[in-house]
């Protein structure tokens, strides 16, 4: 068993896990990496550059009250380290602005050898260090995501992951951060929901399993899992039958103790994913809180909104508003 010598005491990772995932309000994912966000910039006409970047993640940052519906804000390294365009660092800003910043630590996926297409997430090498600089200069959170194929998942790729995943998090609690644990089954494809269902239960069994064996304080992390849903490419599924899906997953594999759950939008649109939110939301037994820790559908329409044009901030953000108010309205069934 690993013992965790945090700098701030339990009480307080607690409370800053409490704090990102109840009264209604959400998480906000900015933290694309370089290459997905230049991508991205690329496809509004936008010329990608760290300028660009930082503009754009600026516009979000900087949405007049924001902080009613957002906690908390991800950001990723680059953005990190940038300064806003008045010279204050984006996560002095955020805190000033009365959103958390979180910092995205693991370094992406590739291949598990011998796993026919299965997935591993790669970052642990130097963490300790990352995490010291990210805590001094002001991290309240950070994000790991490991990413399961309905498809390829087996118990050894579960496992692999739970492992990382639990490292990374004991890690963050040593640092006084709270981590966020991201085990994200896919929802590409045409499976069915009771594949989705089979396979988000798997590795979330692994995950919490790996979270216990390394002594990692439950009371001090927030989950952000997927709702359990059938692949995009198969046919619709009432967002009822989907909260009692996910909530059945959730009942057999989370924790009491676990303090809150934000939950991943995972490529679903606006509309959709928060009717999931809000029928799980409405379940009055549930243990933990639940809320949102959405990025493509809370900020791609600001994206298009914005262009990359100065004279579009204001619309964007009225945008980016509206979606992160909506997301809220769902969440609060949950406060």
């Amino acid at each position: 068993m690993l013992v965790i010598m945090t700098t701030l005491p339990a009480t307080a990772l607690a409370e800053i896990a409490q704090q990102l995932t109840t009264g209604g309000r959400g998480i906000l994912a900015a933290d694309e990496s370089i290459t997905t966000m230049s991508s991205r910039l690329e496809q509004e006409g936008v010329r990608a550059s760290a300028s660009a970047r930082r503009d754009y993640r600026e516009l979000l940052l900087t949405a007049d009250g924001l902080s009613t519906w957002i906690s908390g804000i991800i950001l990723c390294d680059e953005t990190f380290g940038q300064d806003l365009a008045d010279g204050r660092a984006f996560p002095i800003a955020a805190r000033e602005l009365g959103v958390l910043p979180g910092i995205k630590v693991d370094a992406g996926t590739t291949a598990l050898p011998g796993h026919d297409g299965a997935l591993i997430t790669e970052g642990l090498d130097g963490l300790a260090v990352r995490l010291a600089s990210y805590a001094d200069r002001g991290a309240a959170f950070a994000k790991w995501r490991a990413v399961f194929d309905v498809r390829t998942v087996t118990p050894y790729s579960a496992a692999a992951n739970g492992h990382a995943l639990a490292r990374y998090a004991a890690l963050c609690q040593q640092h006084a951060i709270v981590p966020i644990v991201e085990p994200e089954v896919l929802c590409t494809g045409d499976h069915d929901l009771a594949a989705s269902a089979t396979a988000t239960r798997l590795a979330l069994s692994a995950v919490f399993t790996a979270l216990v064996d390394a002594g990692v304080d439950l009371t001090g992390i927030v989950l952000k899992p997927n709702f359990v849903t059938p692949g995009l490419d198969a046919g619709d599924v009432a967002p009822a039958d989907i909260a009692a899906a996910t909530y059945a997953v959730l009942r057999e594999s989370v924790p009491d103790e676990v303090a809150g759950i934000a939950f991943l939008s995972g490529g679903h649109p606006t509309a959709r994913v928060c009717a999931f939110l809000r029928e799980l939301s409405a379940i009055d037994e549930r243990p933990w809180p639940v809320t949102f820790s959405f990025g493509r559908a809370l900020v791609s329409a600001a994206l298009h909104t914005w262009g990359g044009t100065t004279s579009e901030v204001p619309a964007a953000q009225h945008v980016l508003l509206q979606n992160c108010r909506n997301a809220s309205a769902a969440a609060e069934y949950a406060a």
